[in-house]
């Protein structure tokens, strides 16, 4: 198993940053412009990655202000799970992190590690501009 994560720390309280994770249609704004063809629910989004494939993820598990978990809702080129996880750093600071891990072979790792570290680190960019303000 690959797995590929990073971290940022937010000035926003861990309820904040949770409740937002936690909504699939918020996770829009996250996304980089290689991302078309996005649709969501609370629970689950779809989308495009140009170039590349569809991919429809879905909320396996949510544990409040602690974790959101992701997983395909439908089959994927490769077994991958997405997990946000929150832990406070005081009343008015969070730490968030993006954890993906994939079952990628060989190839596929030496293909698909960059653009998905990449990905990861662009998230959490994304995420802490759009609380942060």
């Amino acid at each position: 198993m690959t797995v590929i994560k990073n971290q940022v720390s937010i000035d926003k309280p861990i309820a904040a940053v949770y409740a937002f994770l936690a909504d699939c249609n918020n996770h829009e704004q996250l996304m980089p412009e290689s991302i078309h063809d996005w649709s969501s629910t609370r629970d689950e989004a779809r989308f495009t990655i140009q170039n590349m494939a569809k991919l429809a993820l879905k909320v396996d598990r949510r544990e409040e202000n602690s974790e959101v978990v992701f997983v395909p809702a439908e089959k994927a080129p490769f077994d991958l799970t997405l997990r946000w996880r929150v832990t406070t750093r005081g009343d008015a600071a969070t730490t968030a992190e993006l954890i993906i891990e994939a079952d990628l072979n060989m190839m596929m790792k030496m293909l698909a590690l960059k653009p998905l570290q990449k990905l990861v680190d662009n998230q959490l960019e994304a995420l802490k501009k759009t609380l942060e303000g």
